[in-house]
């Protein structure tokens, strides 16, 4: 696959491309999407920038704590230097879950400090989540990261940045994802035009996502990513935030106001 392109001695990797593209595609629409709503369009913006930087945070964080039974080459470095090299081997790399729960903290956390509505916010931006997500998985595609399983009738990587994945052929699970987020994508878009499932198409997203990746994660080839119990990570994960999204669900509608039989409004 194409993994990027060097322009004045600097590599660009296709999937920062995609991730780039990604962001100026998601997050105007969601800011558009809000004002079209009465929301103010700055507000959004620095919901955006602090869960951006919620996200890489997060992201390579969790990558870390997946590689904990490396943490303790930490404290045999040689140097200062030498640390820091370590300390990117461990946390350099990136984990969805890590940047969607760190991103969800950030941006909720901008939300209550401006003092936003939740449900309006969260509805505008849960498309965009998915919309983004789907441009990274095809740059995961063209990089040859998050590869899949060995499958005869695959695509076989020969520059793909992580090593192993070359040379045979594989089943492309990430655009299996990218397709998938896009579907969701275009659901969550067409449930916010309508306007139903007013405050939920957050938790939504968050519930129907992590049915997919649980069972996408069984056509994964790159099993460096961490196991616990016979499952993946990212399958413990998505089972924790099924759950969450929906308990949040079940209480949200067991708080819904009633309205009593005779007290409709006139």
């Amino acid at each position: 696959m194409f993994s990027g392109f060097t322009v004045f001695g600097k590599f660009i990797s296709s999937y920062s491309l995609c991730t780039v593209a990604g962001i100026l595609i998601a997050c105007p629409l969601a800011i558009m999407r809000y004002k079209k709503r009465g929301g103010n369009d700055i507000s959004m913006i620095f919901i955006f920038l602090f869960g951006g930087l919620g996200c890489v945070i997060g992201m390579h964080l969790l990558f870390g704590i997946t590689n904990i039974q490396h943490w303790h080459l930490l404290f045999k470095a040689a140097d200062f230097g030498d640390f820091f090299k370590r300390l990117q081997l461990i946390f350099g790399g990136s984990v969805f879950y890590g940047g969607l729960i760190g991103g969800l903290i950030a941006g909720g956390i901008s939300m209550k400090i401006q003092k936003l509505p939740f449900d309006i916010t969260t509805d505008c931006a849960a498309p965009s989540i998915a919309l983004f997500h789907g441009f990274g998985r095809i740059g995961c595609f063209l990089g040859g990261c998050c590869y899949g399983i060995e499958w005869e009738h695959g695509i076989t990587f020969t520059n793909s940045i992580v090593e192993s994945a070359n040379g045979v052929p594989r089943f492309p699970v990430q655009l299996c994802e990218a397709g998938f987020e896009f579907a969701l994508f275009a659901v969550l878009s067409l449930f916010l035009y309508k306007d139903r499932f007013k405050g939920k198409l957050l938790a939504m997203y968050l519930l129907i996502y992590p049915v997919g990746r649980f069972i996408l994660e069984f056509l994964r080839g790159d099993e460096y990513r961490g196991f616990l119990f016979g499952l993946s990570t990212s399958q413990l994960i998505s089972i924790a935030v099924f759950v969450g999204a929906a308990a949040y669900l079940i209480i949200k509608e067991i708080k819904r106001p009633r309205i009593l039989p005779g007290k409709e409004t006139q």
